[in-house]
This record gives structure tokens, C-alpha cells and sequence, in this order.
């Protein structure tokens, strides 16, 4: 059974499952990393040249080559969830758990990050963090066996959250 990470970007999905992985000596899979190595390009180079649909499509594909893989922690993209397809696929071999942030919070944590491109290109910063988290919060919960507030607590915390509801 695979421990599958979704949530915002800033929530603190790439350093829970690296700590989960060394805890359970499992394989970690960023598959934001695995289609940009799979592309050759980046994420903003990929979206650039093709599109968000074209990203979302390789999103899909990734699920479907981690399907039939066990014992890995998944560190999803930020959007991955956008296809429920993804989700179902991900679920049928695994534990999702959401990672969740306050809009203050994700924006002190990924303020700097310049490996994503504006998701609308029209707004604020916070503007933009704070409308795609309401279009998505319904998609999250959906695709969630457990959800977990990340912030107020460290990143070893949260792993000892997700390895106690995994234990239960």
C-alpha cells in the first residue's frame, strides 16, 4: 500500500514523504520531478510550450505507471487532484492524505518558489493562492482519506500523524 501526499504547494508535501521515507526505508516518488525528467524540461517549460492540459494528461500517466507500484510515499502536484481519475487511481493502491495550510502560511512558504507558473497570469499573488484553494478544496476532500492542518506543527510531527493513522 502506497502513503500518497496531495494538497497545495507550500502545504509541506516534499518534506513529509522525504521523512516518511527514510522512517519506512520506502521509495519516494515526486511526480511533479518524474514528468519533468520524463519531459527532459521543467514544469514552467512544459506548460509554456504545451499547455495546462498537456501537464494534466502527463499527470494521468504518471498515476497510471505508479498504479501497479507498492510501498512508495507520492508526493503529488499541487493540481493533481483537478482529474478525479487521478485520485481514483492513486487511491486504489493507497492511503491519500491531504496536507492542508492556511493562505498566510503557504504564501510565507513558497513565496520564493519560481519552478510554477501563474496558474491564472491575471491575479495577485495571494489572489491567486486564495481562489484556486476554494476551486480545489472540494476536490481535495474528495479525494482524501485524511486531511491534516500543517500549519502549526513541524514537518516531523506530521509525519508521526500520518504514520499513527496509518498504524490504525
Amino acid at each position: 500500500m502506497n502513503i500518497v501526499l496531495i494538497g497545495y504547494r507550500g502545504t509541506g508535501k516534499s518534506t513529509v514523504a522525504k521523512i516518511l521515507g527514510q522512517r519506512l526505508q520506502r521509495t519516494v516518488i515526486s511526480t511533479d520531478a518524474e514528468i519533468a525528467k520524463e519531459a527532459g524540461q521543467s514544469i514552467p517549460q512544459i506548460v509554456e510550450k504545451f499547455g495546462w492540459d498537456h501537464f494534466r494528461g502527463l499527470e494521468t500517466k504518471m498515476c497510471r505507471t505508479l498504479h501497479d507500484q507498492t510501498d512508495l510515499i507520492i508526493d503529488t502536484g499541487g493540481g493533481l487532484i483537478l482529474k478525479e481519475e487521478n485520485a481514483t487511481i492513486l487511491k486504489d493502491n493507497g492511503t491519500i492524505f491531504w496536507l492542508t495550510a492556511e493562505v498566510a502560511t503557504i504564501v510565507k512558504r513558497i513565496s520564493g518558489d519560481t519552478q510554477r507558473p501563474s496558474l491564472s497570469g491575471t491575479k495577485t499573488f495571494v489572489e491567486e493562492i486564495e481562489e484556486i484553494l476554494e476551486a480545489r478544496t472540494p476536490k481535495y476532500q474528495a479525494a482524501a482519506d485524511h486531511s491534516i492542518s500543517t500549519d502549526q506543527t513541524t514537518p516531523h510531527k506530521l509525519a508521526e500523524t500520518v504514520l499513527s493513522l496509518i498504524a490504525k
